[in-house]
């Protein structure tokens, strides 16, 4: 799959477009056609989205697929692999699909990967995939509006948690207490 210099330069530069060009039915799409993306009937992409740049050709992309803002699709690493996003496909705003290298992944028709998951294999057809939740792992005791850096990242707290909890099954945290309320003469500082 060697490509030459001149081609590579072109597929940069209309990557580059695409990404902030408008025509997120129309231009992008017509844009990674002529890349080499393989695109077949209507697609949403949406603004910024990253779309395998050194092997566009290794990306299929079926009927409906929507691909939100600022996710981004690598069919390489370290070599290149195969991505096939199925018709009816959702990927959430800043999703990370990455294909390994020799192999395909494949998100199966109808699948929902949520906004900010990093998806490394395939994906069932009608699957929701979503990442952890943020989860709680400290406290603010000073608010960031007027203070410095240094300040704020001393008036943060970490949660101790047993050493128990840490082989327990995630449970959701209960109400966050309250926190002592900031002396109006320390919000200035």
């Amino acid at each position: 799959m060697k490509k030459s210099f001149l081609r590579r330069l072109i597929n940069r530069a209309l990557h580059a477009l695409a990404r902030v060009c408008p025509g997120c039915t129309t231009l992008r799409p017509a844009l990674h056609r002529l890349r080499g993306v393989r695109i077949s009937g209507s697609v949403f992409i949406g603004d910024d989205v990253y779309l395998e740049n050194e092997y566009p050709e290794c990306v299929e992309i079926h009927e409906h697929a929507m691909l939100s803002l600022k996710c981004i699709i690598l069919a390489h690493t370290k070599g290149n692999g195969r991505v096939i996003i199925e018709r009816d496909v959702l990927i959430g705003p800043l999703a990370v699909v990455v294909c390994p290298s020799g192999k395909e992944l494949r998100i199966g028709e109808g699948a929902v990967i949520s906004a900010g998951s990093i998806i490394m294999t395939s994906v069932p057809a009608h699957a929701f995939m979503a990442p952890p939740r943020a989860t709680e792992v400290g406290q603010s005791k000073v608010t960031f509006w007027k203070t410095s850096i240094e300040e704020f990242m001393a008036g943060l707290e970490p949660i101790r948690r047993s050493s128990s909890s840490t082989n327990a099954k995630a449970t959701p945290p209960g109400p966050a207490p309250t926190p002592e309320p900031i002396p109006p003469e320390n919000l200035g500082k």
